[in-house]
């Protein structure tokens, strides 16, 4: 089963998707690829949500490992440091998030590494990309590798996948992934789809 998770710009589905992957962990079953937490502060500004906060920049975290590190800028504040960089993928795709290119291809060689290496051991698991977006369905960059992974379909080891989407793409997404993976399942971060996703991986929430 694919799972498409989706809803409106910074509505927690980042953060959602981190508390379904400790679940997970915590029955025994792995997760596998990235997910890309925001970076917040405090702010009364008019970027910040209803509670108060301001996203500034987008993390990555390896999975399983967990290795952490920065992603992305918010591109006003990128180039306010002076930190942009001209002619990045981000740049040219017009994003509002500049992309760093070495996190980038540290993210890409982190799936690469995983269609290699990746051992059957313990619980079947899950496949995990936070987020596919522009870049990859649009512009053929980004996180490449990972596309790759989602469009070879389910394995042994991730019979199961979940990929975040802005809605716009959704339609996209899913009549790409379709053929490959039979079942797809468009869900929102809520606890419906919380279960749905345990559900199908075994698990009682």
């Amino acid at each position: 089963m694919l799972f498409v998770l989706t809803g409106n710009v910074q509505t927690g589905k980042s953060r959602w998707l981190e508390r379904l992957v400790s679940d997970l962990g915590q029955h025994g079953v792995p997760s596998y690829g990235v997910l890309s937490p925001g970076t917040w502060a405090e702010s009364a500004g008019a970027s910040a949500d209803a509670n108060g906060y301001e996203k500034l920049g987008i993390q990555s975290v390896l999975l399983p490992d967990g290795a952490r590190f920065c992603f992305g800028v918010r591109r006003d504040l990128a180039q306010g440091a002076e930190t942009a960089q001209q002619e990045s993928e981000s740049d040219r795709a017009c994003l509002g998030w500049q992309i760093s290119e070495v996190a980038l291809a540290r993210v890409n060689g982190h799936f690469r590494s995983l269609d290699l290496d990746v051992p059957m051991d313990g619980l079947p698991g899950l496949l995990v990309v936070d987020e596919l977006g522009k870049l990859e369905f649009q512009c053929g960059g980004g996180l490449t590798e990972a596309l790759r992974l989602v469009d070879a379909g389910p394995r042994p080891t991730w019979p199961h996948a979940l990929v975040v989407v802005r809605r716009s793409l959704v339609e996209q997404a899913v009549q790409r992934f379709q053929p490959t993976w039979g079942a797809v399942e468009t869900i929102a971060p809520c606890s419906s789809g919380r279960e749905a996703v345990l559900g199908e991986l075994g698990v009682v929430g």
